[in-house]
């Protein structure tokens, strides 16, 4: 059975005449354009520690099959703005599991790009612990619903952001989670 016993987030930006080439730019930027990479669902497995990007890349092999959740936006629209982020909820108890969340926009800030991804997987984490809530409170309104219910947990986010080539190259955004067996 595999499951991942570490984590790492990264992200990067990607230009080029090229759709698939900017990808291509963006993941070099990112550090794991050398894996094989197979995007999976979003589940912080239990016990899975997060660690900083160099020490789980030192983990991977060139070639290496590896899980990643990603995010990624892409245009060729001249002055566009992108973003991409993950959001991760963490509980509090390191035998549960967790949430990871993806966001892929246009038109939207770095900020709330980040802000939305890390809300959305803490709504899916709270959510499946069973707790009730209004989709329509405010943050703070939500994080006091789930600290009275006892279901306390971390949440982060990694999110990259970038205003298209004025020429109209392809330009990519990716927030990329790395699970490491």
């Amino acid at each position: 059975m595999y499951v991942p016993t570490k984590l790492f987030f990264t992200r990067g930006v990607g230009l080029h005449t090229e759709k698939l080439t900017s990808f291509e730019m963006a993941l070099r930027a990112c550090g794991i354009a050398h894996l094989n990479l197979v995007r999976v669902s979003s589940i912080l497995p239990p016990q899975c520690k997060i660690v900083s990007k160099d020490a789980g890349l030192k983990l991977l092999k060139p070639g290496q099959v590896t899980h990643v959740v990603m995010a990624e936006a892409s245009t060729n629209e001249p002055r566009r703005l992108i973003a991409a982020s993950i959001g991760v909820a963490i509980p509090k108890d390191p035998d549960q599991f967790g949430y990871l969340s993806e966001f892929h926009g246009f038109g939207v800030t770095h900020r709330k790009a980040g802000e939305y991804a890390e809300d959305l997987a803490a709504e899916m984490f709270a959510t499946v612990m069973g707790v009730k809530f209004d989709l329509d409170k405010s943050w703070d309104e939500k994080r006091e619903i789930w600290r009275v219910s006892g279901i306390l947990f971390k949440t982060r986010q990694i999110t990259q952001s970038a205003l298209s080539n004025k020429k109209g190259l392809w330009t990519t955004a990716l927030a990329v989670a790395v699970l490491i067996p």
